[in-house]
């Protein structure tokens, strides 16, 4: 993948990454057991990749509209501390997130895929979407993944935020040598 001078330039000025759930985190299907019990499809190199953000020292944040006792599992598992869900201005959250960390839209790269997350695209200091995401949303992202949403995009997204850090060397070298 070959990203632009200035958007590299851009991300090594992260310092929160924030993300929506339903069709970044997951394919965006929603599937209900007989019960009306809600199930999510998570993929483990995703959950990983933000596990690696956090330990370089950027923060994480999910910011959802629907309400889902899945994604608080997830993101206890995961140790994410910061979880927005049933949130309708998707942008607020992350504006008062931002005052609480004491960051600049600018720091924050947003990765969404449906017009709720399209204002907290364009305001981020990185705004990203998913191949999977409408046409329409790709048109105001600064970047879009490779890979689909629930497929491997976070991952993508948290390797190359890595990279562009100057991390990824140290990364690679703690799973080769301990």
């Amino acid at each position: 993948m070959s990203l632009s001078a200035d958007l590299l330039d851009r991300l090594r000025r992260i310092r929160l990454f924030a993300l929506d759930v339903d069709g970044v985190l997951t394919d965006g299907r929603l599937y209900f057991q007989a019960d009306g019990v809600e199930i999510k499809a998570f993929h483990t190199q995703d959950g990983h990749g933000l596990k690696l953000l956090k330990r370089a020292g950027i923060s994480v944040a999910l910011i959802t509209g629907r309400d889902s006792p899945m994604v608080s599992q997830r993101a206890a598992a995961l140790g994410i501390p910061h979880v927005y869900q049933g949130c309708e201005d998707k942008l607020a959250a992350l504006r008062g997130l931002c005052q609480r960390l004491e960051l600049d839209l600018s720091q924050v790269a947003y990765c969404g895929d449906d017009l709720p997350d399209l204002a907290s695209i364009k305001r981020s200091g990185v705004g990203i979407t998913v191949p999977n995401a409408p046409d329409y949303m790709h048109t105001h992202a600064d970047w879009v993944t490779e890979r689909l949403g629930g497929h491997g995009a976070v991952r993508e997204i948290c390797d190359t935020l890595l990279d562009a850090q100057g991390h990824w060397g140290a990364v690679v070298d703690t799973y080769l040598h301990g």
